[in-house]
């Protein structure tokens, strides 16, 4: 098993303001295989997410990768995992205006020490981004900008791929192609995916869904 996740609680606030947003979440998901969670907004979706990719930490509760309890590693292992095994794409992009397409593929893996060349230029081709490599974030589109963060973080060729609303500020036809071109890029190289979506037409393409609900899959 590649990931597992074993009764995750997480609350936020203190006092009688204190809110229960995930109460005893579990779940569990093999190398290559595809997740997706949805829930209303507020439900935890995104919380989950943060906590498996190591931004944050569980109340109680474990998460396992690979063999290792990554819940319970300190700031400078968290940040390891994250930086090596852990591949994170954001609704908002999150790319480095100040460098260029190529300069943002390439970041995360040569972070990671695991910079590839010929992967990258492969990743540039599947996303479309060959003739764009020049450019900087702002001189793309919305939907291009995604495919920019796609392949930054499969760029490390990572065993888990965490997607938060990754097609929340794309129009209907970008975000079929940026999640299909997301699902075949990690059927291409074994990584594992979950995906926080609002989309039931989106959950539908993965392998499983689960939908978040009272801080509980169901």
């Amino acid at each position: 098993m590649l990931l597992t996740v074993d009764r995750l609680e997480k609350s936020f606030g203190d006092g009688a303001a204190r809110q229960r947003v995930l109460q005893g979440v579990s779940l569990s998901l093999e190398a290559g295989e595809s997740l997706a969670v949805t829930g209303e907004s507020g439900s935890g979706k995104s919380t989950l997410l943060h906590l498996i990719g190591l931004l944050d930490q569980p109340d109680a509760g474990t998460i396992t990768l690979k063999g290792e309890v990554i819940s319970e590693l300190d700031e400078a292992g968290r940040a390891a995992r994250r930086r090596d095994t852990i591949g994170l794409v954001f609704q908002q992009f999150n790319l480095v205006p100040s460098i260029t397409v190529a300069g943002n593929l390439a970041l995360q893996a040569r972070l990671a020490k695991t910079h590839d060349p010929a992967w990258i230029e492969t990743l540039a081709e599947r996303l479309g981004l060959t003739d764009y490599l020049a450019r900087y974030p702002e001189q793309l589109s919305g939907g291009q900008q995604q495919r920019v963060a796609v392949g930054r973080a499969l760029a490390t060729r990572p065993a888990l791929l965490l997607a938060d609303e990754p097609t929340g500020n794309l129009d209907e036809d970008t975000t079929q192609d940026v999640l299909a071109l997301m699902l075949e890029l990690c059927s291409d190289s074994g990584t594992a995916l979950v995906m926080a979506t609002h989309s039931q037409a989106a959950a539908k393409q993965l392998t499983r869904h689960e939908h978040l609900t009272g801080g509980m899959l169901s």
